[in-house]
């Protein structure tokens, strides 16, 4: 999809995935418009101090608020929806405010996208979303069937929306990398379970997912990456190799290993070369219109313990910021 001189809508436009998203349209689409949407005004004032306001423009907002949303996305031709509330245990403990951010927040931007007249949607999932073990995965879950099921409703509009789901970002704010290097200082690193795998991304690989959905998107998808895993015992000893390391048990609502596609779900998925594409199961979707690809095995999954793709300590090293 050709983004030049198109305006675009980014949600949670100040975190880690904002930051590399505007960075990226700044680069390779410089005649693009992209309104940075948060609630966080010293970030939006430092990323202005950064990449200037020529091309972005900085709008302090909320998900939750609809009537902003609405007047955030007059004259979008696209809306990227990374806001969300995506710690575990601040989830866990405020579920209110988890739902009214990655679920209600999530129908505001659909209803936004539709009243405007938005032509593509793309929201932002995770790994977690699959047979959620926890809040923050069953409103992530949520808001992938709202966005999915959301084409119902746009159906008599040009307005069609999808999604990507991708595991653990290298680096991303509140991420376990933060946390050993701080760790890594005090000499001794904290181990949930050293079975422990997860899929791992980078953040211009999540960028370059969601510039494909953008491109081939006809609306109702799910795009997963083919991603390498990782053992997180492996990350601690590339981070700090020789560190003593302290078993500390898994926290509730976390899992040994995660998913990004179900045996149920790749009954109805295809394996389009670097992505696996969820396709709407309802039958009033065209399915001549999405991308060629193969159907998947019977009983096919795609966790991270089963990948075939592994990284190496060496590998996770390299990959560090």
């Amino acid at each position: 999809m050709d983004l030049s001189g198109s305006t675009i809508l980014l949600t949670g436009g100040t975190g880690s995935f904002g930051n590399a998203f505007a960075e990226r349209m700044q680069a390779d689409w410089p005649n693009t418009t992209v309104r940075l949407y948060s609630r966080d005004e010293l970030k939006q004032s430092e990323m202005r101090e950064r990449l200037g306001d020529r091309q972005f423009r900085y709008l302090i907002g909320d998900v939750r608020d609809h009537d902003r949303l609405v007047r955030a996305a007059q004259g979008a031709d696209v809306i990227i929806h990374a806001a969300a509330m995506k710690q575990v245990p601040a989830c866990e403990y405020n579920p209110f405010e988890a739902v009214q951010t990655n679920v209600i927040g999530t129908q505001n931007v659909v209803n936004a996208a539709i009243d405007a007249g938005v032509a593509r949607v793309i929201a932002l999932s995770t790994d977690k979303a699959v047979n959620p073990a926890n809040l923050y995965g069953a409103t992530k879950l949520c808001a992938e069937k709202i966005m999915v099921q959301g084409n119902t409703y746009a159906a008599q509009s040009d307005t069609r929306l999808s999604c990507v789901r991708y595991g653990n970002v290298v680096g991303s704010r509140g991420s376990v990398i933060p946390l050993f290097r701080k760790q890594i200082a005090e000499g001794r690193l904290t181990i949930t379970d050293e079975r422990m795998t997860r899929f791992w991304i980078t953040l211009p690989q999540a960028v370059d997912l969601v510039l494909f959905a953008l491109d081939q998107a006809k609306g109702g998808e799910i795009f997963i990456p083919k991603i390498p895993s990782m053992k997180v015992i492996d990350l601690a000893d590339a981070m700090a190799p020789g560190s003593p390391h302290q078993v500390v048990g898994i926290r509730p609502g976390e899992k040994l290993h995660e998913i990004l596609l179900t045996a149920d779900e790749s009954r109805h998925a295809i394996d389009a070369g670097d992505v696996y594409i969820v396709l709407p199961e309802q039958p009033w979707w065209e399915r001549e219109a999405w991308p060629e690809g193969q159907h998947l095995t019977e009983g096919f999954s795609y966790s991270s313990d089963n990948n075939s793709w592994w990284l190496s300590k060496a590998e996770l090293a390299a990959l560090l910021p």
